[in-house]
């Protein structure tokens, strides 16, 4: 078993839920989260903003922003994860920066509290 953690644009929840249901994965948790890209920021000029500087709160512009995100968690048999990875990337691949990343993680087991069932039966 794997946990695909997406980490999505606010504005693809909905695209994103219903491809899912489609694909045949209608069960995930999800999350709102803040963040932001690797892009560059220059330290120097976070130090001088944070001291107050207009100059350099000005050329920090919106690159320390941190904007709202959605973070979906699915688990699913590892049969299934590059069907869930492509539906995924197929609904939030914009070709613009901030489409969002996927991390794919190993599950060593889980257990459905309703019935006791554990492993892959817990979770299909």
């Amino acid at each position: 078993m794997k946990e695909i953690m997406a980490v999505i644009r606010m504005n693809k929840m909905n695209q994103t839920k219903k491809a899912l249901a489609d694909a045949g994965i209608p069960a995930f948790v999800a999350r709102e989260a803040y963040g932001r890209g690797k892009g560059l920021v220059n330290q120097e000029v976070l130090k001088g903003a944070a001291e107050g500087n207009e100059e350099a709160i000005a050329l920090l512009g919106t690159k320390g922003r941190l904007y709202p995100k959605r973070i979906l968690a699915i688990v699913v048999p590892d049969a299934q994860v590059k069907d869930v990875v492509d539906v995924i990337v197929s609904v939030n691949k914009t070709g613009q920066a901030g489409d969002g990343k996927i991390f794919v993680m190993p599950v060593s087991d889980s257990v459905r509290v309703r019935t006791g069932e554990d492993g892959e039966a817990a979770i299909v």
